[in-house]
C-alpha cells in the first residue's frame, strides 16, 4: 500500500467532477466498464445464496447456559446426555450438517433461546 500513498492522497484531494473524469478516463484507456465490475459480484452472490440448499449448524459457544443447551442439542439430535455434553463441550464445533434450511433455523433459534451462540454454514 505505501507504493500507492501518493496516489491515494491524490485521489482523496480531487473534487467529485474530477473522480468522474478519472473514471472515464480510465475506463477509455483500458476498455473497461466500472459499472460492469460492480454489477458482476452482485448477481454472483445472489445466485450462490439461492443455489445453497442445506446448512451446517456450528456451535460459537454455550455462553452461560450450558446445561440449558446441552438438553436442546440432546433432545434435537437424539443424542444422550454424555454425546450431548461432549459435544457442547468442543465448542466451537459444528453440530449437524446437511440440514434443511428451516430445520437449521429452528434449531438455530432453539440454542440461542438457551444462551447459545451459534452460526449457520
Amino acid at each position: 500500500m505505501e507504493k500507492f500513498a501518493d496516489l491515494l492522497t491524490k485521489i482523496e484531494n480531487m473534487s467529485v467532477i474530477e473522480l468522474n473524469d478519472l473514471v472515464k478516463a480510465i475506463e477509455e484507456k483500458f476498455g473497461v466498464s466500472a459499472a460492469a465490475v460492480s454489477a458482476a459480484p452482485a448477481a454472483g452472490a445472489g445466485e450462490a445464496a439461492e443455489e445453497k440448499s442445506s446448512y451446517t449448524v456450528h456451535l460459537t459457544s454455550a455462553g452461560e447456559g450450558k446445561i440449558a443447551v446441552m438438553k436442546v442439542v440432546k433432545e434435537v439430535l437424539a443424542l444422550g446426555l454424555k454425546e450431548a455434553k461432549d459435544l457442547v463441550d468442543a465448542a466451537p464445533s459444528d453440530l449437524k450438517a446437511d440440514m434443511k434450511k428451516a430445520e437449521a433455523e429452528d434449531f438455530k433459534k432453539k440454542l440461542e433461546e438457551a444462551g447459545a451462540s451459534v452460526t449457520l454454514k
